[in-house]
């Protein structure tokens, strides 16, 4: 069984890898919990800009920083 780190609901960092889209980059919502895939769990992500979705591996998301 899985164990993800964040959870549905859950505000993340989003950082695409060298080849991927870049223009997804940024703050992005947990939508759904996804199977691993390479030994890593994935998660349906939704940008709070422009509503778009994509899936992401654990490896690309971060927790926001707390504002100072």
């Amino acid at each position: 069984m899985t164990i993800h780190k964040f959870r549905v609901g859950q505000t993340v960092h989003f950082a695409p890898d060298r080849y991927q889209d870049h223009a997804g980059r940024g703050f992005l919502k947990v939508t759904r919990l996804l199977p691993d895939s390479a030994s890593a769990p994935q998660y349906r992500i939704k940008s709070q800009a422009d509503g778009h979705e994509r899936i992401a591996g654990e490896d690309q998301l971060t927790p926001p920083r707390p504002r100072s």
